[in-house]
This record gives structure tokens, sequence and C-alpha cells, in this order.
């Protein structure tokens, strides 16, 4: 999935000022005035296909190559994930592997390990995705009309084949994702692992690491996908991470060879049902249904009628809740058994009309309704 740009906002204002006393300039004040911080501001595409919302981000260059690939923004995986038929030469390619010896090979500014894996993607056992691909390093650009980051040598996983939950092989490009969370997508034998491009990124001076995702709105989603600048804010403040910014911030659990969980911990009713126990991702690469589980669920899955209310809670007294309709806000519950999983997607929906907030360096993440 594809599509994004950005523009590189970095501003330092500096005022001085000084006040002297008539005629006698020994006595002579300097007041320095120093602006707070201003974070890089990147856009997204906003893509509408009429059946289900997408979101987009530019990566224009990988290695020494011009590339103008769209990656779908995913707050629910970490690392970037892309298909090598896009950016080697075919004859490097087979359904099995790559075509080099050794434990690397270097093409185009893009180092091909011999580390290889597989990352699993889906809502539950009847949907699982695969792709295949090796642990790869290069230098990545990220952005497009109003500016670009450049990440240097960054990990991540270039995938030779993928396949649907029934094994048959997808079209090209149908895995390019950019995994925007703090967990790690794969960790490999050497001890290397991809997590979020972002979190690689040095925002400056009184910045902290990070990421803050403005709420989308309803209007400029499109068919071919409309360029929203700012959408992303990158580089959080101290008014990001105070009490006072609205954002209700969850401490993020490590789990050892995965990074910091983005699954939070709480509670959720649908209709007169609540399951007291609960485990939520807020998923901007989950459309158009959102996914409950029910250890209780007497049916395997089950499509939540138009008009049911649904409410969730977060184990840090953050709450969420809608309405499902004929169109919009479409809600499966599955049985934990048949899902094979007890954690529920909450899809991209929610970034629609809330805020997203994710700390890199302290490990929070930030909830926030507008």
């Amino acid at each position: 999935m594809k599509k994004t740009n950005y523009y590189f906002f970095a501003l330092l204002l500096l005022i001085f000022f000084a006040s002297c006393k008539k005629d006698n300039h020994d006595n002579i004040t300097n007041n320095t005035v120093v602006a707070t911080p201003t974070p890089t501001k990147l856009g997204l595409y906003e893509s509408d296909s009429s059946i289900y919302k997408l979101l987009f981000i530019a990566v224009p260059k990988i290695g020494t190559q011009t590339v103008n690939q769209y990656m779908l923004f995913d707050t629910g995986s970490g690392g970037m994930v892309i298909d090598a038929h896009e950016i080697l030469p075919a004859s490097m390619i087979t359904s099995t592997g790559f075509n080099f010896t050794g434990d690397s090979t270097v093409v185009d500014g893009i180092t091909i390990t011999s580390q290889t894996s597989t990352i699993s993607y889906g809502a539950d056992n009847s949907t699982t995705e695969k792709v295949y691909g090796n642990l790869a390093y290069a230098t990545i650009t990220i952005g497009d009309h109003n500016g670009t980051i450049s990440v240097k040598r960054l990990p991540f996983f270039l995938y030779y084949k993928g396949t649907d939950s029934q094994g048959k092989t997808e079209d090209v490009g149908s895995f390019d994702i950019f995994g925007v969370d703090s967990e790690y997508d794969v960790t490999f034998n050497n001890g290397a692992y991809i997590t979020s491009p972002l979190s690689y990124f040095d925002p400056g001076t009184g910045l902290t690491k990070g990421f803050k995702l403005a709420a989308l709105g309803t209007t400029n989603f499109s068919l071919e996908g409309t360029y929203v600048p700012g959408v992303i804010s990158l580089g959080l403040t101290s008014s990001d991470l105070g009490t006072s910014s609205g954002f209700t911030m969850h401490a993020l659990t490590s789990d050892p060879g995965y990074g910091y969980s983005v699954v939070i911990p709480g509670t959720y009713t649908y209709g007169s049902k609540t399951v007291s126990k609960a485990y939520e991702v807020f998923d901007t690469g989950t459309e158009p249904y959102s996914y409950f589980e029910d250890q209780t669920a007497t049916n395997k899955i089950t499509l939540l009628p138009t008009g049911t209310a649904v409410s969730v809670s977060t184990s840090t007294g953050f709450n969420y809740s809608f309405n499902t309709t004929a169109t919009d806000y479409l809600t499966y519950v599955e049985s934990t058994n048949y899902s094979g999983s007890d954690v529920s997607i909450i899809s991209l929906e929610y970034f629609l009309n809330n805020e997203y907030l994710l700390d890199y360096a302290d490990h929070k993440l930030g909830l926030k309704n507008n």
C-alpha cells in the first residue's frame, strides 16, 4: 500500500531587546528570548476507494536511486517493509529468495544481508497474510512537496514475496508498509531488528523524539489521494507532553525482542455487553472494520448491526465511543478461539476526529478526543 509527502519546517527565533538609561551607556540590560523549538511538519496522502480509507506517506529515495514510493502509514506495526521488485533488478529476485552469495551485497546504495525472516499481517487467523524477505539497510528520504527528511542507514525489510491467507502470491507492492509504532516488526538471528523509521530521526535540541498525528477530518479523502500538509508533527514539545495538552498518556510495556508494545489494556462495551478485560491497539492500517475480541462470544465472528453503540475505555481513563452505521464504523466481534488473538483493533476511523501521539524516548502513547 502506498502514498505521501511532507514539508520540512524548522524555525529558530532570537529576539534581542536592549534598554538603557539616557546618557548612561554603562547601564545596559540585555534580555534574550529564544523561541520554543519547532517540530518538523510532514504531510500525508488521504485516499478513499469508496470502500475503505487509507493513509500514505512518500518515500522518494532509497539508497542512491529515486523510487517515488507511496507507502501505507501504519500505527499498528513497526518498521518499513517494501517489495524488492520495485527497487532491485529482476535478475536478483526469485520466488524463494535473492540471488547473491556471502553475508551481504550492495546494490544502488542498498545493503542486502543474508538475514531472513517472515512477517505476518492480519486481524485474525482467517485474514493472516505473510511477507518473506531479508534485512536491508539504506539511507532513506521521506517526504515530497514541502520538504524531506533523511534517515541514514535505516534497517528495513526487503521482501521478495507476499502471500494471502490462502498462500496465493500477492501483487507487487501489496505490502509496502511504513510502520511507525515502537514495536519491532521482526527481529533477526544476528540481533538486528526493524522498527519505526521515524524513531531514528533526531528532531533537534529541545524536542523529544516522537510524533503527533493531527485529527484527519473527512473532507480531504479522495480516490487519487489528496496531499494534506502538516498532518504529522515530528518532534514533541514540552507542551505536547504536558498535562494541559489534553492527551491521556499511557506508559508502554517493553517486551524483550519485540520493543515497546502499543497495545493498551482496558475495557469495551458493545450494545449491552461489556468485556472487562481487553487489549486494544489504535491502528491507521486497518479499515473499514474494527475488530473486537471477546473470550465469551458464542459465534466465531459477528458483524454488529447498524446503530450499535460501542465504547472503549483504556486503563488510564481515556474514553472513545461511536455508533455503527451501514457504511461507517463497521465493527466485528470475534471469539478469541476463532481469531487466535486477544487484541482488539480500533480502525482508522478513530483518527478522523481524534489525535494520536507516540513518545519514542520515554515510551508513552497519547490519545486525545477532539
